[in-house]
């Protein structure tokens, strides 16, 4: 059994890992847990850590040192959207003149593996963030949103005009996320819940199917332990 430390951005992320992906690389020999990105500590109890959210890079840098001191014999590996990036993120400016998305990313990738060492670090940035993974079947939106065929149906016909869902841009009010919000209000309060139920609906061999992107960072984490 091999040893995998994801570091996630937020509460949706941890929940997808928990409940979908962690599970699903048991199957394949990889035990991994994971945690949120640090946003602050609190100065009277340094016990307690507020966590969940990308805002600067410095605090992704001081969580992987940090984790990795501990443990030096897992595999670690990233969950960070790249809708909303922050600046300060190993060549974003360089990377902010590439076109191409999947180059775009890949890049921000080789990147951030530059700066902790490949050996240890599987580095992932989901285009253009998590719920682009929902948009690999969106009619699963009906086990969780009932009485919502309409919309749903919307959802599905936007998911037809992208090759990809990792495809769907991230405008600030066409990312992923936002189509869902702008059909399924409701959705806004109840991502960190609604999310990773959807995904684990939709299966991650379907996301895979769908997504290029997500299924080569799957391949690897499923081939750790071979």
């Amino acid at each position: 059994m091999r040893r995998l430390h994801v570091l996630a951005e937020g509460q949706t992320e941890e929940a997808f890992v928990n409940q979908v992906l962690a599970p699903h690389l048991a199957g394949h020999g990889v035990f991994a847990d994971v945690r949120c990105v640090t946003t602050r500590r609190d100065r009277q109890r340094p016990d307690r850590v507020f966590r969940g959210g990308l805002r600067e890079f410095g605090k992704v840098q001081r969580d992987l040192e940090r984790w990795m001191a501990e443990d030096r014999t897992a595999v670690f590996t990233t969950m960070f959207d790249l809708y909303a990036l922050p600046g300060d993120f190993p060549e974003f400016r360089g990377a902010a003149r590439i076109r191409d998305p999947y180059a775009r990313v890949r890049h921000l990738e080789q990147a951030l593996a530059a700066v902790f060492g490949p050996d240890r670090l599987i580095p992932y940035i989901q285009l253009h963030e998590f719920e682009a993974l929902l948009f690999s079947d969106p009619a699963k939106f009906d086990w969780h949103y009932i009485e919502h065929e309409t919309q749903i149906a919307r959802l599905t016909e936007v998911a037809r005009q992208f090759d990809s869902p990792e495809l769907i841009d991230d405008g600030e009010q066409t990312a992923p996320s936002k189509r869902i919000i702008a059909e399924i209000p409701e959705y806004r309060y109840q991502k960190t819940t609604a999310g990773p139920l959807i995904a684990g609906r939709i299966g991650v061999q379907a996301m895979g199917d769908r997504c290029p992107h997500f299924h080569e960072w799957l391949t690897v984490l499923e081939g750790l332990d071979r």
